[in-house]
């Protein structure tokens, strides 16, 4: 390894309260230190101009390629050369596949990947195709915790679905199946809101989609996550009526965790009623998978659409990433530091990794992110339509994963708009 010095960029480290222009050391894969006077470096980049982060790490990645047909992207397109360094897998692998996910994607890949297994033996299997395949059957509270508990280092916490189809067919059953994974292995329970299977024929349980919440709240506990609360679809934090769900608050007093969970359902509309109720996201992932890009090898027996999206998604859908989905919070009025610390520490303490990623502490692992910052007027719209205007668009540079540099290419990256 040799000595590296990230130099003029504008260094940001929420977690150590950093924000001033200034060279990053880096010294054998590690942190050195900010402005080190007598520091002598190998090789100097000049990041004038740009944002020097701790890595960033996505809440939000589909990257079980494959395995589970066109939903998995590779993990290095979207980790870092993407500009991320930490990958959280929602969902993909299971009890049963866990072994093949640390084989596959997480050992070959230069990215971080870490997992938050699912609560269903057949893990993300397309079978978002097949609701059937996510019934109580097919749960097993000691199978999942035994996996979990045999891979700690991987394994961050527990994937699960509180939607509307699932609760037609099964009520809270599966929910309440999850939460007793997430409370016997310790690990926080990542919860899907919003549409993900088409209603059944015939409803076995009779349910309004605001009633999930009051469902499921009760069964949490500190440090699980509700995710997509700017989901366009019913049964999430803006009620039928328009206003912001009661138990929304209620939940947050609790110490229960809000991740964006960007994806192609993100609403600009919903997301402005909820942040003017105050309702501020913990953690930003971005939820890119095979269904919501142009990267979606098609299985040959599975269905063409999907029932979450319809046709118009694979006819023009609005392409993102993290750093962009970054700056769609920024359009919406919350404030550079608060978006950095979404996809830097609040996203290190998600997975209880705070003692390791997420900063830029000297001696830590040279997990770094080098954003360019420019200004403009951008145009950015969401798959209902929907448009918020940007006078500041983030972009990958580079970053450095234990000190290894990787270039951002724009194979996934989204285009910037004129306003």
């Amino acid at each position: 390894m040799k000595s590296l010095l990230l130099k003029s960029g504008r260094i940001i480290d929420p977690a150590n309260d950093v924000d001033l222009i200034g060279d990053l050391a880096i010294c054998d894969g590690k942190v050195a230190g900010i402005n080190l006077p007598q520091f002598v470096a190998d090789d100097v980049i000049d990041c004038s101009g740009g944002l020097v982060l701790p890595g960033l790490i996505d809440t939000h990645a589909h990257v079980f390629r494959y395995v589970t047909g066109r939903f998995g992207l590779d993990a290095d397109t979207c980790g870092v050369n993407s500009g991320v360094t930490t990958l959280i897998d929602q969902g993909g692998a299971s009890c049963i596949t866990i072994p093949a996910m640390k084989h596959y994607v997480c050992e070959p890949a230069k990215t971080r990947v870490l997992s938050f297994i699912s609560a269903y033996l057949v893990g993300g299997l397309e079978g978002h195709y097949y609701p059937e395949l996510y019934r109580p059957e097919c749960c097993d509270v000691h199978a999942t915790a035994k996996a979990a508990h045999a891979y700690p280092e991987l394994v961050r916490g527990i994937k699960a679905h509180a939607e509307l189809g699932g609760y037609q067919r099964w009520g809270e059953s599966v929910m309440a199946i999850a939460a007793d994974i997430g409370k016997v292995t310790g690990l926080p329970l990542y919860i899907h809101l919003g549409q993900l299977w088409p209603s059944p024929d015939k409803a076995e349980h009779a349910i309004e989609p605001d009633e999930i919440l009051d469902s499921i709240v009760p069964l949490l506990k500190a440090g699980d996550v509700l995710a997509h609360p700017f989901s366009r679809h019913p049964g999430g934090f803006i009620d039928a009526t328009g206003q912001l769900h009661p138990l929304v608050r209620e939940a947050i007093d609790a110490g229960i965790k809000i991740d964006v969970g960007h994806g192609s359902h993100f609403s600009f509309a919903i997301a402005r009623r909820a942040l003017e109720h105050g309702i501020i996201p913990d953690t930003l992932g971005a939820d890119m998978h095979g269904y919501n890009t142009h990267h979606r090898p098609h299985p040959p027996a599975t269905p063409t659409i999907h029932p979450d999206e319809g046709d118009h998604l694979f006819a023009s859908a609005v392409p993102f990433c993290l750093t962009s989905a970054m700056t769609s919070m920024l359009a919406l009025g919350l404030d550079l530091h608060t978006v950095i610390s979404m996809v830097t520490v609040n996203a290190a303490q998600m997975c209880g990794m705070q003692d390791q990623i997420g900063a830029l502490s000297p001696g830590r692992v040279a997990d770094v992110t080098v954003l360019n910052d420019d200004r403009g007027r951008w145009a950015l719209r969401d798959n209902d339509g929907n448009q918020a205007i940007a006078d500041r668009w983030l972009s990958p540079r580079f970053c450095l994963r234990a000190g290894e540099r990787f270039d951002s290419h724009q194979q996934l990256l989204p285009q910037p708009q004129a306003a």
